[in-house]
C-alpha cells in the first residue's frame, strides 16, 4: 500500500457547512500524495455526515473518524489524529480555515532537503468582517528567508511568538518518539504543543511560504475560545498552559526562553485581558488578579525593562491590585497614547500616578518622563474624558464627564469652552451635529463639564447609511480646540434606554438611537428598530432593510464611495499620469524638487535650489512635501503634497527632476524631463542589487526596479568608491555619472577652508538659536537608520545612558541628538540644556558645521563630516550583527574608521573624556585617507557646477 507524503489531519466541531472547503483546500493542493483525516468532535449538527460523505466521495484519499463524546477542545482530536494518520509528515488544519495550494509541496520539500522533524511557513490572517476581507501575515519577520536552525535556542523569537501548530509539518515518526500529544481538557493547547515540540526538534526549517490562511471572525454569534477573555476560565487556562510551558524550560535549562517568553507575556497575554477588565464586575476582577499577580511574582523583573511603559505600568499596578489607577493605564492600553490620568511630578521626573514612588522599582516602572507630557503641546496630547454621569428622558440626553487636565497644564486663568460632537462613521458627505456644552470649569487636575444634547431635533440620521454615531467633546482652552473622545468607563449607559429619532429616509427601519460602547470603551450610538418599526413583522423589517429602496440607497452609497476611492486610488492617479498629463506640453524652466521622500527641505536639492536663487536663474520653483502641512520648506516656491494630483501632474510637464532619493518608483519620466539624482549619501552598506533582498525578489520585480534606476540622465558621486559600488549596484552606464561632488557639502568644505586661512571656527546663529552655552563644546550624535524587527519603523533608543552622559560631560560639552529622519527620540527633562534633540531640523549639514566632534556608527554622515577634518568616534556596539548579520557592507569599518570605533558605553566615555588625544591628533593622518578615498571630488563648487551646467551655461 502506498504511503502518503503527508497526512493533513482536519479537526470539526458543529461545522458542516464549512468543512467542504477545508477538505477541498488538501485535495486540491498541488502535491498528490496527500490524505485527509477527518476528525469530528462529536457534533450535535450534520457535521459528520458531512465528514463520511466526503470520505465516499474520496474514499483513497479521505477517512472519517468521530469521537464518542465531545472533548471541548481542539486536543483530543487532533490526537486521534496522528494515531490514524499513516503518512510520512503530519499537519493540522481547522475546519474553518484553509491550506494555499502548495503548502504541502512546499512544506514537504522543505523537509526532505534539509532532514528538518518541523517545518514551519507563513501564516495569513484572513479578517472576514472587514468589508475586503483584510490579511495579515503572522510575524512575517520569522519568515523572511529560508531558514534552518539545530535548536530552539537558536531563534527564541520562534517560540516565544509563533505558537500555532497549523501552520507546521512535523515528522510522524518524530511525533511518535517524542510521544507529543496535544493537552486534552484544558485550552490554549497550541502553546505548549508547539513548545514541546520545538524543544524536541533535532532540525527545524522556517520558509517563507504562505501555507495556511486563518480565518477570523471577531463578529461571529459562537464566540472562539480566544475571544471569551470575558470568562475567568479562560484565563485559567491561559495560566494553567504557561506554566506548563515554564516548567518545560526549566527542565531544560532555557533561561533565555523562558526571559524572553516573560516578555511576550507583560507585552501580549496579559493585555489582551487587562484591556477588557474595565467592562468587568469587581468579582472578575479579584479573581483574576489572584491568578494573574502569583503568575507575575516568578516572572524575571528584567522583563518589565523590555516592554512597552504602558505594559509594565499596567502589570505593575495589577501586582498592587491599585484598581483606582489601573483602570485609567488599561484605558490608555485599549487607546494608544491616550492620557488617561492627570500625572504627579517629582524632583523633576513625571511619574503615572503619586502612589508607589516609595520603592526604586515602582519609580523606574512608573516614570513616563520621556513622553514629555510636559513639554508636547496641549493639541498634540489625546487627553482621556471620561463619563461620570449617563440619563437621557424625552429625547434629550444629560450627560456630564472629566478631562485630564496633565500636571494642571490647564490653568484657572484660561478661557474654556466645549461642544459636544456626533458624528456618522460612515456617510456620504461625513454628517456631524455640533452641540454646546452648558457648564465647563476648572477643576484642579480635571476640567469638568455637563451638558445637554436633544437628540431628536439635532441629529437627522439618514437612517440606512449611518447606521453607528461615534461622540467627541471638543474642549476649547484659550481659543485651541483639544479633540476628545468620550470613554464610558464604568458608568452605566444602557439603562437609561433608547433615544426616539426621526431618520430622513424611513423610519421602518429604524427609528432610535440606542448607546453603545465600542471595543476601545467609548461612547457611541447606533440606529435601531422600536416603536413603529417594532409593530410590524420581523420578516417586514428584514424586508425594509433589504428591499428595493434600501438596496438603491446602499447601492448609491457603494457607487458614490467606490468612485471616491476609485479617484484617489495608486491605480488612477498612474493611469491619470501617464495617459493624460504625460500628453501636456512641457513646461520649460519648471523644476520640481524633493528631498528624502517629501519629509524634508534639506540635502543637495536644498544647495542646488538655493544656488539657482542665489544666480537669479529665471525658472518654476517646486517643492514636494510629505505630511499634512509643509513646515520649513521655501515660501518663494509652490508646495506641492507628495501624491497628490498637482505633484502628478507637476513631474508631467516638469524640463527637471531633481531629487535625493527617488520619486515614485513606477513615474515614467518623459524624454523631454531631465533627471538629475543627487543621492543622499556614500555607501558602506550595500545597495541596490548587491543588497540580498533585492537579489530575492523575482525577476519582474528586479526588472521593474532597473526600470526606475534607468530614469536618470545623471547621477552625483563624490568619488570613486561610489563608481564602484552605488553605479555598480543601480547599474547605471558610465555617461550618467557625474563626477562633481555632493552640492550639500559644498557648504562644508568652504567652512574648512575658512578655519584653516584665519585660524578660528565660526559657530554662527545656530548655536544661539539652540541655546547652546558659548563656553561649551558641541559635539553631534547622528545614528543611523534602526528598525523594529519586521522593518517598521520604531522610535529610537540611545545605546548609551544619556542622563550619565550629561552628567559626567554637560559642563564641557552640549550633546546634539540627531536620529535619522524616520525615527525619533524622547529625551528626558533632567538633561534639559546639555542635550538638545534636533531631529527636526531639515537639514544635517548646518549641523555638521557647528559641531565640535562627531559619535555616529555607520551613517553616511561619516564622509561629508570628514571634510571638515574634526575628530570622529564610531560607537559600533553592534557592528558584528550590522555587518553580517543585516545586509553586508563594502568594506571593514574597523579598517578604515578616520576615528576610534568602540563597542560599550565605558569606551564611548573613556574616549570622550579624552577626546583630543584618542580621537583628534591620533587620527588626522587617518582623515585625510579618508577624504582621498571616499570624497576626492567635494572640492566645494558643486551646486554651482551643476547650475552652469544646466541652467545658466552651455550645458543647458
Amino acid at each position: 500500500m502506498h504511503v502518503p507524503d503527508v497526512s493533513v489531519v482536519v479537526i470539526a466541531y458543529n461545522d458542516a457547512e464549512r468543512l467542504p472547503t477545508a477538505v477541498r483546500s488538501v485535495l486540491e493542493q498541488t502535491l498528490h500524495g496527500v490524505e485527509v483525516v477527518i476528525v469530528d468532535d462529536c457534533s450535535k449538527d450534520d457535521t459528520f455526515t458531512v465528514a463520511q460523505a466526503l470520505a465516499a466521495e474520496n474514499p483513497d484519499r479521505v477517512r472519517a473518524f468521530q469521537l464518542p463524546e465531545n472533548s471541548g477542545g481542539c486536543g483530543a482530536p487532533r490526537n486521534h489524529g496522528i494515531r490514524h494518520a499513516t503518512g510520512t509528515y503530519v499537519m493540522f488544519l481547522d475546519s474553518d480555515d484553509v491550506l494555499e495550494r502548495n503548502a504541502c509541496r512546499n512544506m514537504l520539500d522543505a523537509a526532505e532537503s534539509t532532514g528538518s522533524d518541523l517545518v514551519s511557513g507563513l501564516c495569513v490572517r484572513v479578517h472576514l468582517d472587514s468589508r475586503h476581507k483584510k490579511t495579515t501575515e503572522w510575524y512575517p519577520w520569522l519568515y523572511a528567508r529560508t531558514r534552518t536552525i539545530e535548536s530552539i535556542t537558536e531563534l527564541a523569537d520562534l517560540l516565544v511568538f509563533d505558537t500555532l501548530s497549523t501552520n507546521k509539518c512535523y515528522r510522524r515518526a518524530f511525533l511518535l518518539e517524542q510521544g507529543l500529544e496535544f493537552p486534552v481538557g484544558i485550552h490554549y493547547e497550541d502553546l505548549l504543543f508547539s513548545a514541546q515540540a520545538y524543544v524536541a526538534a533535532r532540525r527545524i526549517t522556517l520558509i517563507p511560504n504562505h501555507v495556511y490562511y486563518w480565518n477570523v471572525q471577531e463578529k461571529a454569534a459562537a464566540k472562539s475560545i480566544s475571544n471569551r477573555r470575558h470568562e475567568i476560565a479562560n484565563f485559567v487556562h491561559r495560566m494553567e498552559i504557561h506554566r506548563r510551558v515554564d516548567a518545560l524550560l526549566e527542565s531544560r535549562g532555557y533561561d533565555e526562553l523562558k526571559y524572553r517568553k516573560d516578555i511576550k507575556f507583560l507585552k501580549h497575554d496579559l493585555v489582551l485581558h487587562l484591556r477588557d477588565l474595565p467592562l468587568l464586575g469587581d468579582d472578575y476582577r479579584r479573581e483574576f488578579a489572584r491568578l494573574a499577580n502569583g503568575y507575575l511574582a516568578e516572572i524575571d523583573p528584567r522583563a518589565y525593562e523590555e516592554v512597552q511603559r504602558m505594559h509594565a505600568i499596567c502589570a505593575y499596578l495589577l501586582s498592587k491590585e491599585d484598581w483606582p489607577n489601573l483602570i485609567p493605564a488599561t484605558d490608555a492600553l485599549t487607546n494608544p497614547g491616550r492620557l488617561t490620568v492627570p500625572l504627579a511630578e517629582r524632583d523633576g521626573q513625571v511619574y503615572w500616578c503619586a502612589e508607589h514612588l516609595d520603592t526604586e522599582q515602582g519609580r523606574q516602572i512608573l516614570d513616563v518622563t520621556s513622553s514629555h507630557y510636559d513639554a508636547k503641546p496641549l493639541t498634540s496630547l489625546a487627553l482621556g474624558n471620561r463619563l461620570t454621569s449617563y440619563s437621557s428622558r424625552a429625547g434629550v440626553v444629560s450627560l456630564a464627564g472629566r478631562v485630564v487636565n496633565p500636571l494642571g497644564r490647564i490653568r484657572p486663568d484660561m478661557e474654556l469652552g466645549a461642544v459636544l460632537e456626533f458624528s456618522a462613521r460612515r456617510s456620504v458627505g461625513g454628517r456631524t451635529v455640533r452641540i454646546p456644552v452648558g457648564t465647563i470649569r476648572h477643576a484642579g487636575a480635571w476640567i469638568e463639564w455637563e451638558g445637554e444634547a436633544d437628540i431628536a431635533r439635532a441629529v437627522r440620521p439618514l437612517g440606512i447609511i449611518d447606521a453607528v454615531w461615534d461622540v467627541r467633546l471638543i474642549l476649547t482652552v484659550d481659543g485651541q480646540d483639544l479633540r476628545t473622545r468620550v470613554s464610558v468607563g464604568g458608568t452605566p449607559v444602557d439603562q437609561a434606554g433608547s433615544l426616539r429619532i426621526r431618520p430622513r429616509l424611513t423610519t421602518l427601519v429604524s427609528d432610535r438611537f440606542v448607546p453603545q460602547v465600542t471595543r476601545k470603551g467609548n461612547l457611541s450610538y447606533v440606529l435601531a428598530a422600536e416603536g413603529r418599526a417594532a409593530a410590524h413583522t420581523t420578516a417586514m423589517i428584514e424586508g425594509a432593510m433589504h428591499g428595493r429602496a434600501a438596496r438603491l440607497a446602499k447601492t448609491s452609497l457603494r457607487r458614490l464611495l467606490r468612485a471616491k476611492k476609485d479617484l484617489n486610488s495608486g491605480e488612477t492617479k498612474l493611469r491619470v499620469y501617464h495617459e493624460v498629463y504625460s500628453r501636456l506640453p512641457i513646461r520649460k524652466g519648471l523644476v520640481v524638487f524633493e528631498s528624502h521622500l517629501g519629509k524634508q527641505y534639506s540635502d543637495s536639492p536644498r544647495a542646488v535650489y538655493e544656488e539657482m536663487r542665489r544666480q537669479g536663474v529665471a525658472f518654476g520653483a517646486v517643492w514636494s512635501y510629505a505630511g499634512a502641512k509643509p513646515t520649513g520648506f521655501p515660501e518663494d516656491a509652490t508646495l506641492v503634497r507628495r501624491w497628490s494630483w498637482p505633484y502628478l501632474r507637476a513631474l508631467a510637464q516638469a524640463e527637471f527632476w531633481i531629487d535625493n532619493q527617488g520619486f515614485p518608483l513606477r513615474l515614467t519620466k518623459r524624454p523631454g524631463t531631465t533627471y538629475i539624482q543627487t543621492w543622499h549619501g556614500t555607501a558602506l552598506k550595500r545597495m541596490g542589487f548587491d543588497e540580498p533582498h533585492t537579489k530575492s525578489r523575482g525577476l519582474a520585480a528586479q526588472a521593474s526596479f532597473q526600470q526606475a534606476l534607468d530614469r536618470f540622465d545623471h547621477f552625483l558621486i563624490r568619488g570613486e568608491h561610489d563608481r564602484r559600488t552605488l553605479a555598480r549596484a543601480f547599474r547605471l552606464r558610465d555617461e550618467v555619472l557625474l563626477p562633481v561632488g555632493y552640492p550639500r557639502n559644498d557648504s562644508l568644505v568652504e567652512a574648512r577652508r575658512e578655519e584653516a586661512r584665519t585660524g578660528r571656527r565660526d559657530r554662527g546663529p545656530l548655536a544661539a538659536e539652540l541655546g547652546i552655552d558659548p563656553e561649551k563644546k558641541i559635539l553631534l550624535y547622528a545614528p543611523t537608520f534602526r528598525a523594529a524587527p519586521g522593518g517598521k519603523v520604531r522610535a529610537f533608543e540611545a545605546p548609551f545612558d544619556i542622563e550619565e552622559f550629561a552628567d559626567r560631560f554637560g559642563d564641557t560639552y552640549t550633546l546634539l541628538i540627531r536620529t535619522h529622519y524616520l525615527n525619533s527620540v524622547s529625551l528626558p527633562p533632567s538633561v534639559r540644556g546639555r542635550v538638545v534633540d534636533v531631529s527636526r531640523l531639515h537639514d544635517v549639514t548646518p549641523l555638521l558645521a557647528l559641531a565640535d566632534g562627531l559619535i555616529t556608527d555607520y551613517s553616511s554622515v561619516m564622509f561629508d563630516y570628514g571634510l571638515l577634518d574634526r575628530p570622529m568616534v564610531f560607537f559600533a556596539y553592534d557592528y558584528e550583527e550590522y555587518a553580517k548579520e543585516n545586509r553586508g557592507t563594502y568594506f571593514d569599518l574597523k579598517e578604515h574608521a578616520p576615528g576610534p570605533v568602540v563597542a560599550t558605553e565605558d569606551e564611548l566615555f573613556g574616549v570622550i573624556a579624552n577626546l583630543p588625544d584618542e580621537a583628534d591628533s591620533k587620527y588626522a593622518a587617518a582623515r585625510q585617507r579618508f577624504n582621498a578615498d571616499f570624497s576626492e571630488y567635494d572640492r566645494g563648487d558643486a551646486a554651482r557646477r551643476i547650475v552652469t551646467t544646466f541652467f545658466t551655461g552651455s550645458g543647458k
